[in-house]
């Protein structure tokens, strides 16, 4: 996908203030039973074409709005993803913003995912 180089810079800006994983942390952690709360932003077209299974999906227009009745306890580790890592990153910083502690956003995404062979649910 092609993004603008504003977006571009934007994403850098956020990443530089969220904590990030990669895919094989947590392919490795759910690989061996961790039971974690990940969390889909990408568009609800998207996750309807497939998630990692288990993810629950707030899109990152609604994420904000919503985050607090999904998951009420602010020091909850949270993984966010969504296709290549960027608008995980932009959601990550927004809900750090709002007193989240212990959020993530996944490097590399739902793409990264598949180009790993991590099990996809539909």
């Amino acid at each position: 996908m092609e993004h603008s180089s504003e977006f571009l810079k934007l994403c850098e800006q956020a990443k530089d203030n969220v904590k990030e994983t990669d895919i094989v942390d947590v392919k490795g952690r759910l690989d061996k039973g961790e039971k974690l709360l990940l969390i889909d932003v990408r568009e609800d077209n998207e996750w309807a074409k497939g998630r990692i299974p288990g993810a629950r999906h707030l899109g990152r227009g609604i994420i904000e709005r919503d985050i607090e009745k999904e998951v009420p306890e602010r020091t909850s580790e949270i993984i966010l993803y969504c296709g290549g890592g960027f608008r995980s990153a932009l959601a990550a910083e927004s809900l750090q913003k709002m007193g989240y502690t212990n959020v993530w956003s996944m490097d590399g995404g739902w793409r990264g995912w598949l180009a790993a062979r991590g099990e996809v649910e539909k």
